[in-house]
């Protein structure tokens, strides 16, 4: 089966996943420049940049990606990005998307996606060596499982993803090259975290459509 197979509720829906990859990175390419801004603020200022590579070194491959069976393009999406995205978000993104696919099933329900999701939450938490409150991705990936679980519909989860994204502009940073300006990291929003309220909006608004 290839990775055409995605979830909505708790039903099957096919989905293309050459068109999810295109839209994904045509996202991230919209708001590199976003990207890169918040990341001036309080990071090393490339996360953008290395993001929209990452994403545009992933739709050179779609083709070959999505002929494989999910859980195999997922994990070979986040080699992917682990290879050209850099930084410190190359291995984090990238073990995102390794760990959802060794977790994921070939076919889907909501409760596999469900778990395959927290248990890619967790490898995250593990090599960012970093937890929820710190101002990471993971304040915004967290939120996002939580969603998952409590049945929400795509359009809600993609809410959920933007405010708890907004979520982490008054927060401090713990983690990270932002947690050495201390107090200074207040204010502004964690990139990464917007990143990934990116990329949930583009994948559920691109699933319910369809639906």
């Amino acid at each position: 089966m290839s990775a055409g197979t995605m979830v909505k509720t708790g039903t099957m829906v096919k989905v293309d996943l050459k068109t999810l990859i295109s839209v994904t990175a045509d996202t991230i390419a919209a708001h590199a420049d976003e990207l890169t801004a918040l990341d001036q603020a309080i990071g090393d200022g490339d996360h953008g940049l290395n993001m929209k590579r990452g994403f545009e070194a992933v739709r050179a491959e779609a083709e070959a990606f999505a002929a494989k069976p999910l859980p195999e393009a997922l994990k070979a999406i986040g080699t992917k990005l682990v290879m050209t995205v850099g930084g410190a978000s190359g291995p984090l993104f990238g073990t995102l998307f390794m760990a959802l696919g060794k977790e994921i099933s070939a076919e889907p329900d909501r409760a596999n996606l469900a778990m395959a999701f927290g248990k890619a939450i967790e490898a995250v938490a593990a090599r960012g060596k970093s937890q929820v409150g710190q101002k990471t991705m993971l304040d915004v990936l967290q939120p996002v499982h939580d969603a998952l679980l409590q049945g929400k519909t795509e359009a809600e989860i993609a809410d959920v993803a933007d405010r708890a994204a907004d979520a982490t502009v008054p927060m401090k940073a713990l983690r990270g090259r932002a947690s050495f300006l201390g107090d200074r990291s207040i204010g502004h929003m964690d990139a990464g975290g917007r990143s990934v309220a990116l990329l949930v909006r583009a994948v559920t608004e691109t699933i319910e459509g369809q639906a």
